[in-house]
């Protein structure tokens, strides 16, 4: 008998289903798993790790159980409930964004399939800075392959029924590590170097989520994650996107967009960054939201 730590209520145009559609999109994910009616995670509350089961057997409310591990107290409890509420974007109020979808003849078939599907987030910012640097110029195969490596390396695990679940590393696990380190698992030089000042930067309190949410706008959290030599544009809007939880983050560059893009449209070509600016001109405030929706179309 699973422990029960707590339930969540669930916002409006909110779809279990859809997320864990898209949770599922490839088998080669090391931090979770899903099936049909949940996801199965190992995270972290009170400074241990905790294996923990998340469904929703009822409407509106999100059941989160424990599989393995101490039950935490009542902060680490809080921290496990903010953590969830974080991951699947569930302080966020849809409406507004299915009424600019309205009539829209690109963005309102999107939102009515794929309709409350939330971004799925990645609420530690190493673990969203680390996947965003692994997933530059590589194909998504690649990238969850140097993730699981990572993990597997520098990050705690479980076995349990069979699977074992890891846990994304905290950055200090990384302060001894060397380039060559990080280039035996196959990443690249100038990866394993970012990754590492990155690491140097989080461990020492010099960069936190906090510090980049606590900034007067996106703009400015943007251009403190670009000072960081190896992180551009593109990865930056990407961690606004996944980890701060900017809905007008605007990842332009990204390769997949053009893809939905053309796919959606069936264009011969993919669409020129003038001609995206003119497309997205109309969904200011949630570029984020039609990006997702957009790369939804893809897998």
């Amino acid at each position: 008998m699973n422990d029960l730590l707590f339930e969540l209520p669930l916002p409006e145009l909110f779809d279990w289903k859809a997320c864990l559609d898209y949770m599922a999109r490839s088998p080669l994910e090391c931090l979770y798993r899903t099936d049909g009616e949940g996801v199965t995670r190992l995270l972290q509350a009170d400074g241990a790790a905790l294996l923990v089961r998340l469904t929703a057997p009822e409407p509106g409310r999100l059941r989160v159980e424990l599989l393995g591990g101490e039950r935490p107290g009542e902060a680490g409890l809080e921290d496990l409930a903010r953590y969830i509420r974080d991951w699947f974007d569930l302080d966020r109020d849809l409406r507004p964004f299915y009424k600019l979808a309205e009539g829209d003849p690109l963005l309102g078939p999107l939102a009515e399939r794929f309709r409350g599907l939330r971004i799925v987030g990645i609420p530690d910012l190493f673990e969203a800075l680390c996947w965003a640097i692994l997933g530059q110029q590589v194909n998504l195969a690649f990238a969850y392959k140097l993730k699981a490596r990572i993990a597997e390396q520098y990050g705690e695990s479980v076995l349990w029924s069979g699977h074992r679940y890891h846990l994304f590393p905290p950055p200090e696990s990384l302060l001894g590590a060397k380039e060559e380190d990080l280039c035996a698992l196959q990443l690249s030089r100038s990866k394993a170097r970012t990754i590492l000042a990155v690491a140097d930067l989080l461990a020492g309190g010099t960069l936190s989520r906090e510090e980049l949410l606590a900034l007067g706008s996106p703009e400015e959290a943007e251009a403190m994650l670009t000072a960081v030599r190896g992180i551009g544009p593109w990865t930056a809007q990407y961690v606004r996107m996944r980890c701060l939880r900017d809905a007008s983050s605007f990842p332009i560059g990204d390769v997949g967009l053009h893809n939905a893009v053309k796919a959606v449209l069936g264009l011969d070509r993919k669409p020129a960054l003038p001609e995206l600016r003119e497309l997205f001109a109309d969904w200011r405030g949630w570029e984020a939201y039609a990006t997702f929706y957009l790369w939804r179309v893809l897998y």
